[in-house]
């Protein structure tokens, strides 16, 4: 039995009026939706790498048997290159004659980033979705995903903006000659057959490495993108530019706390009313989470008005709409760097049939100047 002062103590506590919960008139298929998209540009990278092994096979082969052209857009596992190039566009206005689709796919996912927040990063990346996959099978084995304690996430995070902050600090050294020259060297081409060779002929060390990676990502969700990945470092500062943003309606909220629950990047969605964080994805977990109508959303800033459903009318992009806007980003870029003849590496059959074979010959070119 409570005591007077106990008594009267937990009646000047304010109690918190429970919210009805105005629930959605519609499913949310946005989950589903991306899932889709995730396995189309997955099976795009899949018939690209084939594309590419074969004609690097075609060469190793001396130029026997069965010649696949070379597929410009395997260059967009080349962000290094893109962001060399992307560079010396910038200075010179010109586009780099080697790996002039890794500066365009680039730029076409910084673009995303500028538009739809890290919208690449959870839509179209197949490592991304690869340790998304890694994740779900983590969580069926060990029935969750590990959380780490807030001091250790922190400092993990800021390891991928390091290794960006290297990155751009050697690129950033670099003059327009020198950039040039770098990509001129028989290094430069081959920096695609490079990396294939990597997991062709990968050694145990790497291996290792690869395989702690993976364990990582199925206890810790996403851990490669959350912790290492330099290029979603990039796009998620990209992304603060982003006029769209994930939006809660403290009005229609009703404080179930579930959007915080899922959200693969651990933000308090259920405390903001917009998340501005670099480490959101766009992934719209926490939107299909939620059961209250309006009350959280990927969307425009609100309008003015006295209702939920006036506030966010055209406000939302639907999911269709973020696939309609991604379609035509990287389609509409692809396309226009087709048409003005600066998609392909245009280099003749006789230099890739002397380099391709001795790839893995070839060393890093760090003797490269700065040009300063």
């Amino acid at each position: 039995m409570a005591t007077p002062v106990a008594a009267r103590h937990q009646a000047s506590i304010p109690t918190r009026e429970k919210k009805k919960l105005f629930r959605r008139s519609a499913p949310d298929r946005a989950q589903k939706i991306r899932h889709w998209v995730q396995g189309l540009f997955l099976a795009l990278n899949g018939w690209l790498g084939i594309q590419f092994y074969l004609w690097v096979r075609y060469y190793e082969r001396g130029g026997v048997g069965l010649y696949v052209p070379r597929p410009a857009g395997a260059e967009g596992f080349l962000p290094i290159a893109g962001l060399m190039n992307l560079k010396y566009f910038v200075m010179t206005g010109h586009v780099p004659p080697v790996h002039p689709a890794a500066m365009y796919l680039f730029g076409a996912f910084l673009l995303m980033s500028v538009l739809l927040k890290k919208a690449f990063c959870s839509w179209l990346c197949p490592v991304g979705t690869f340790s998304e996959f890694l994740s779900a099978i983590g969580r069926r084995i060990f029935g969750r995903n590990l959380h780490l304690p807030k001091w250790a996430d922190v400092s993990l995070r800021s390891l991928k903006y390091i290794l960006l902050g290297l990155f751009v600090a050697v690129i950033g050294a670099m003059s327009a000659e020198a950039l040039l020259g770098f990509m001129s060297t028989p290094y430069g081409p081959l920096a695609d057959v490079k990396m294939l060779n990597f997991f062709r002929d990968i050694g145990v060390t790497a291996a290792v490495v690869l395989g702690l990676l993976m364990l990582l990502s199925m206890l810790v969700q996403n851990f490669w993108c959350r912790y290492l990945c330099p290029y979603g470092a990039l796009l998620g500062l990209a992304s603060v530019l982003s006029p769209v943003k994930i939006r809660r309606d403290e009005e229609a909220c009703i404080d179930c706390g579930k959007c915080a629950k899922v959200c693969p990047a651990a933000l308090k969605v259920d405390q903001l009313v917009q998340i501005r964080s670099v480490e959101c994805s766009a992934c719209v977990q926490c939107v299909t989470a939620c059961p209250a109508e309006n009350a959280l959303q990927f969307a425009l800033p609100a309008r003015k008005a006295p209702t939920a459903q006036q506030r966010w009318y055209r406000r939302a992009l639907s999911p269709v709409a973020v696939t309609c806007v991604i379609a035509y980003l990287f389609f509409g870029i692809v396309l226009y760097a087709r048409a003005t003849g600066h998609w392909k590496t245009d280099l003749p059959r006789e230099v890739y049939m002397e380099l391709v074979p001795n790839a893995n010959q070839l060393s890093h070119p760090t003797s490269v100047s700065t040009g300063q």
